[in-house]
């Protein structure tokens, strides 16, 4: 049996209310970020600066928090471990660069960059604060030896890192949070940053029913719709079954250029 499946429309009203029945004493937290997200988009248009902010916001209670709702500190490993054990099973070799979009504070980053040769580990996040609690890892685990590179960033165009540099790319619950056009900049630019045969992952939230969001946090898409995007910049795009058989809610895709469809890490 699949462990993710697909979601139907939790922005529905009825699908609120079913909710709000069956676990009650989760409306007073939803109430909480209903407002959260009413004051926050009043005083930001742009999503990336908004996110910015529910992101300080999470982080204000914890790191653990501001990278999954859940934030307890078991779920917290468990999750890295998770991401690192599938990319390590498909061929993530100490010797391969990786950038991984919305590091975080390091849940998978600092098993990736454990196990990559030093200064092979880029990270960049949109929330300063959350990267703050990244260095606060690396000194936690002793990874100073390793170098890794964290950056802030503004946007997805990669615009300040070179041409055909990685051979993998990780965005963990980064298009879960993320609306479409946010998505099509990635996927405009991301093919001229990956190495030959490299390959971009990324999570997603899925639904087979109509697309929508939650609080403008939480997005949900049809997996054609983001194969359909991924193909108009020469990308193909392919939904990752054996990440279905794992215990997250969320599903997997994998992206490579149309030139290196027989050449792909990992494959």
């Amino acid at each position: 049996m699949r462990a993710t499946e697909p979601a139907g429309n939790r922005s529905a009203l009825a699908h609120q209310v079913r909710y709000a029945l069956r676990h009650p004493e989760r409306v007073p937290a939803h109430a909480r970020r209903a407002v959260r997200d009413a004051w926050l988009r009043l005083r930001y248009r742009d999503h990336i600066a908004y996110y910015r902010a529910v992101m300080a916001s999470d982080a204000a209670r914890s790191a653990e928090a501001a990278v999954g709702h859940n934030p307890s500190r078991e779920a917290w490993e468990r999750i890295g471990r998770m991401q690192f054990d599938y990319l390590v099973g498909h061929g993530l070799q100490p010797h391969h660069r990786m950038l991984e979009i919305g590091c975080g504070n390091l849940r998978a980053g600092r098993l990736f960059i454990d196990h990559l040769d030093a200064g092979h580990y880029y990270g960049i996040d949109i929330s300063p604060h959350i990267l703050l609690a990244a260095q606060d890892t690396l000194v936690a685990e002793k990874l100073q030896p390793k170098l890794p590179y964290l950056a802030l960033a503004d946007d997805l165009t990669f615009a300040f890192l070179p041409d055909a540099h990685f051979d993998v790319v990780h965005a963990h619950s980064v298009f879960s949070h993320s609306p479409l056009h946010v998505i099509e900049e990635c996927f405009a630019h991301v093919g001229r940053i990956l190495a030959p045969g490299g390959f971009f992952d990324f999570t997603f939230d899925r639904t087979e029913g109509e697309e929508h969001h939650v609080l403008h946090e939480d997005f949900y898409y049809r997996t054609a719709t983001l194969t359909e995007l991924a193909a108009k910049y020469g990308l193909d795009a392919r939904f990752m079954d054996d990440w279905e058989q794992l215990p997250h809610r969320q599903s997997k895709m994998r992206v490579t250029t149309t030139a290196d469809r027989a050449r792909t890490v990992g494959a």
